[in-house]
């Protein structure tokens, strides 16, 4: 297998992609269990076969062939295109999008990002450039955004 089927560990990329979205995304509001997403998924797909401990075994590697309707509920269920699971570049602006979110989860960045919006390109720009010196300060990495303020 190369790296990008196993995601560069021991683990298949369709484990890993799968593990990430039950990590780090929350439909409505909440961290589900194997269990929990394997209910919704009946409930709105009762043909569909699946349990808590299937779900289980696709998110560790044990098992790596879910069938397509199964991959398309997973889906829908998280909010990401099907193409997440096989698409690098998708996958990665999926990433993307779901630590910007985690990062505005935190009221303190969120009461910045409320503050920010709206305001003039230049002031972004300045508030940013700020922002960037205080995170060196802490030593905290440099933020990797090639938009910048928009």
């Amino acid at each position: 297998m190369t790296e990008t089927e196993t995601g560069g560990g021991d683990r298949p990329l369709l484990a890993v992609r799968l593990d990430d979205l039950f990590k780090t995304v929350r439909p409505k509001g909440k961290h589900w269990t194997n269990a929990e997403v394997a209910d919704e998924l009946k409930r709105a797909n009762p043909e569909l076969k699946v349990g808590g401990v299937y779900l289980s075994q696709l998110r560790t590697g044990k098992r790596s062939n879910p069938s397509p309707d199964l991959l398309a509920a997973l889906a829908r269920f998280f909010g990401v295109s099907v193409a997440y699971f096989f698409d690098d570049k998708v996958a990665q602006s999926v990433l993307s999008e779901i630590a910007a979110i985690e990062a505005l989860r935190q009221s303190g960045v969120r009461a910045v990002a409320m503050r920010a919006a709206g305001m003039k390109k230049e002031n972004l720009q300045a508030i940013t450039a700020i922002m960037d010196q205080y995170r060196q300060l802490q030593g905290l990495p440099p933020v990797d955004d090639p938009s910048g303020p928009e």
